[in-house]
């Protein structure tokens, strides 16, 4: 059960297990603050893309960045309700790799949330690869 604070994770026993424990399939978010963090790509700080053409790489800096969003909002990662992570050129074997890039921005906790991952053809400029948009609710 959540706290005040902490949004309630659900997985009914009518549905399947979240695929590799990723995700819960429902988030009930307490609160009355809500936050919508816009795409976060692979840019650092001073605008300049991070892993020119390396999925890995640009995942670990969106991550990062998406948790910056997150944090300058006054949340905390364990408030995200609902993620999304586009991926362009999906291919099976970049989930793994992108999670634990995901994992590493994270400080090793993944936060877990309602969240989708789309293969999708391109983003906003030709060389991002990867863009993480998302959804926290505060007290």
């Amino acid at each position: 059960m959540a706290t005040d604070t902490t949004p309630e994770r659900i997985d009914p026993p009518t549905l399947a297990s979240p695929v590799m424990g990723l995700y819960s399939h429902v988030v009930v978010a307490p609160g009355t603050r809500f936050v919508a963090i816009a795409g976060q790509v692979a840019l650092d700080r001073d605008g300049t893309l991070v892993g020119p053409g390396d999925h890995v790489r640009q995942a670990e800096q969106a991550f990062r960045n998406f948790r910056h969003a997150i944090e300058a909002a006054g949340a905390t990662p364990d408030q995200l309700v609902k993620n999304t992570i586009h991926v362009v050129g999906h291919r099976p074997e970049l989930i793994e790799p992108i999670f634990a890039a995901g994992r590493r921005a994270f400080d090793g906790h993944w936060p877990l949330s309602a969240s989708t991952y789309l293969g999708v053809q391109s983003l906003g400029l030709p060389e991002w690869l990867i863009e993480v948009d998302g959804f926290a609710v505060l007290p």
